[in-house]
């Protein structure tokens, strides 16, 4: 396997030469700085991948081969008057990476938000810090903070009750936190920041969209990227709606392995595939990991190993885990990505996810789930499962 590390650029609070520490041989990163709908010039790209690689005569080599994420622009998804430029930009991005050797693109096709959650720094037993979505926290943004027309639909008597409960026992403060968290722009978040006024306004453009015809835009902007993929070498990774359901009323519709199977069904190319985000496909305790990982064999072509725990009494409700520690089996799932190597005799890229913020990170700043430490220990964890199960 190909052991990655996530860098933002320059102003990653985690530098190039920290992550050469960490074994990594592989960076996935992206062009944040460039507008969403944008080209990224040939020149841009080329001057990212030389920051990457401007030390690899003399040091541990480091290479730019994943992008994670070229944004899909949301007029894209709504398929509305004029997207036809933006899906031209899109595929002339797609060239551009290929012409500079980056040949797998992580994408998503989440409507106005991207990965969320509720808590940003939720304490562990031994005092580390993990990403955490809690639904009745959620549920209490939902209705009373952002209150978002109809939302009680979306919600049981029972559901209800708690969100009001939550709500009525926060402090100012931590409604503001809420907020902050939901919607103000994670770092790794491919779009914009939003007020309130901004965020409601986003979800009433799609009022009109439901599951089918969000999916149909996604398959419809596929057709025409998928035929200069594949000339150009590039294989697409699309990456799950985290978490996988439906929120703020919006449809989501890559959730479960039915999703992909109609993805699939309708563009069988060898260029369409996925982005193995186990944490994020495993919040659903339906969606079974271990399996995933061998239906799906020749469509994967990047994974994100992390783990999740799930509450017990709300499944919807989850902490990011350790790596190897969690409602996972996650060395099953490393298990048959090491055989879909040698069966299709190929290399995938893999990375730790969200790590905890832990040790000397905790006072050193870094961008949510991406601190140093603790990406750097589940990346051991890894390693060691994928030393283990390579052994003769």
């Amino acid at each position: 396997m190909r052991e990655s590390w996530r860098w933002f650029g320059p102003n990653d609070p985690v530098s190039l030469a920290e992550i050469r520490q960490t074994g990594a041989t592989d960076i996935v990163s992206a062009l944040h700085d460039i507008p969403i709908g944008e080209i990224w010039p040939r020149e841009a790209i080329k001057a990212h991948k030389a920051l990457v690689e401007e030390q690899n005569d003399t040091m541990s080599p480091l290479h730019w081969t994943v992008v994670e994420s070229i944004p899909v622009h949301e007029d894209i998804k709504l398929a509305g008057a004029g997207h036809e430029k933006y899906v031209e930009n899109w595929i002339a991005t797609l060239q551009n990476m290929a012409a500079e050797g980056i040949k797998t693109i992580c994408y998503n096709f989440m409507p106005v938000i991207d990965w969320t959650r509720t808590d940003l720094k939720y304490q562990l037993p031994n005092g580390a810090y993990a990403l955490r979505f809690d639904q009745d926290r959620f549920a209490a943004f939902d209705l009373f903070i952002l209150q978002r027309n109809n939302a009680t639909d979306d919600y049981t008597e029972d559901e209800l009750a708690r969100a009001e409960h939550v709500h009525e026992a926060m402090t100012p403060e931590e409604r503001t936190g809420l907020t902050r968290t939901i919607i103000a722009g994670l770092p790794g978040k491919m779009t914009d920041a939003y007020t309130l006024d901004d965020f409601r306004e986003a979800l009433a453009r799609y009022e009109n969209i439901d599951h089918s015809g969000l999916r149909k835009n996604l398959i419809a902007f596929l057709a025409q990227v998928l035929p200069h993929a594949e000339k150009a070498g590039v294989k697409l990774a699309i990456h799950p709606d985290d978490p996988p359901w439906d929120m703020f009323g919006l449809p989501r519709v890559i959730c479960k392995p039915d999703d992909l199977d109609k993805l699939f069904d309708k563009l069988p190319s060898p260029a369409n595939g996925i982005t193995l985000c186990v944490g994020t496909y495993g919040s659903r305790p339906d969606n079974d990991l271990p399996q995933m990982a061998r239906d799906y064999a020749e469509r994967i072509h990047f994974a994100h190993l992390r783990g999740v725990t799930r509450d017990p009494q709300e499944q919807r409700s989850f902490y990011e885990a350790s790596h190897l520690d969690s409602d996972i089996d996650m060395v099953r799932v490393i298990r048959h990505l090491l055989e879909n190597e040698r069966t299709l005799n190929r290399e995938i890229f893999i990375r730790p996810d969200h790590g905890h913020l832990m040790m000397g990170d905790i006072s050193r700043t870094s961008n949510p789930g991406y601190s140093a430490i603790g990406r750097m220990k589940g990346l051991a964890e890894i390693r060691g499962v994928i030393t283990a199960l390579s052994a003769p």
